[in-house]
């Protein structure tokens, strides 16, 4: 009977939670121009991270890994994943597909505890944006407002984000169905998936965080163009943050097309199973093609649909978000 009693008045408290849910997160505390005007202290905050740090790659994967969660069947929130801030936590930063992600957020930490009515979803993916156009991508129509998930267990399961090497988890036969057994569980088609995919551009990988190359943290294992003295940033500066990694492009600090330029493997370039079936694959091969020849068709695409990456799953207050430009 005891046991009964405090399952009910549990029940009771999560229905108030659920129903006090708005006024507990960060945004219905104060007006959209006060939010505005956060988010534009916010956005000059990450540019000099970024440029002081070289930190765009993870940043963009923080965000990704935050809405890559997303599943367009279920329908209720927070239950449907997406760009909801649940990546903050330590259960979710424990997925495998996650591992290094902790140091994308603590970078994030400090500008959250300055700006504490700024939700985190909306950081995260104001952290992204920033860093595609700081890279020399182009700007992203975004819109903010995002409501944050409350706790740990409002984080999504494990296995939903895409793997780079057979066998793949949701047991999908070849890397294109894998592919699209993801990216079409999110509402995307496989333009879209083309484009997302080029922003492998930026970045690298590490034998600490997905495993799948050798090369490590540091100098000793670092290639050619993730070691101290390579330049990669679009303006050509000196930095590459943290050497070490084996990256997909030679300048992987730079946001441009150069993605779809690669076709294999090499000793300091990295080219995974899902790489290359976007040049193989007859329906993707298509769309790899046609930004290849054309940067501005590219930048046009990936713009919007970075856009609705950023917003999978998101409740917004207001409804209608809230724009910068």
């Amino acid at each position: 009977m005891e046991d009964s009693t405090r399952t009910r008045a549990l029940r009771r408290l999560q229905n108030a939670v659920a129903h006090l849910r708005p006024s507990l997160v960060s945004m219905p505390s104060a007006s959209t121009n006060e939010y505005r005007k956060e988010l534009l202290a916010v956005r000059k905050e990450l540019l000099s991270m970024i440029e002081k740090l070289n930190c765009n790659p993870i940043l963009v994967r923080l965000a990704w890994h935050d809405s890559g969660t997303y599943d367009m069947k279920t329908k209720s929130w927070p239950a449907c994943g997406g760009a909801n801030g649940s990546i903050r936590f330590d259960l979710e930063l424990g997925h495998g597909a996650n591992a290094g992600l902790i140091k994308a957020v603590n970078y994030l930490k400090k500008i959250k505890e300055a700006h504490p009515i700024i939700s985190w979803a909306d950081l995260i993916q104001l952290g992204s944006a920033t860093a595609i156009e700081h890279a020399g991508g182009p700007k992203i129509p975004m819109r903010y407002g995002r409501v944050d998930t409350l706790a740990k267990g409002e984080c999504p399961k494990e296995g939903n984000l895409p793997d780079a090497y057979p066998p793949f988890g949701d047991g999908a036969p070849s890397a294109g169905r894998h592919l699209r057994n993801v990216f079409y569980r999110m509402g995307f088609n496989d333009r879209e998936i083309v484009a997302l995919s080029g922003a492998h551009t930026i970045g690298r990988a590490f034998k600490e965080r997905s495993g799948v190359v050798p090369n490590g943290y540091g100098e000793e294992t670092a290639t050619k163009f993730t070691c101290p003295m390579h330049r990669a940033r679009a303006d050509k500066s000196e930095g590459v943050g943290m050497p070490g990694g084996k990256s997909w492009t030679a300048n992987w600090l730079t946001f441009d097309n150069s993605y779809y330029h690669r076709q294999n493997d090499t000793k300091d370039l990295l080219w995974m199973p899902t790489d290359q079936v976007l040049h193989k694959d007859e329906s993707f091969k298509v769309f790899f093609g046609m930004y290849a020849k054309d940067k501005n068709l590219f930048f046009s695409d990936y713009a919007k649909v970075h856009k609705k990456l950023s917003e999978l799953g998101s409740k917004f207050s207001p409804k209608e978000g809230i724009t910068l430009d």
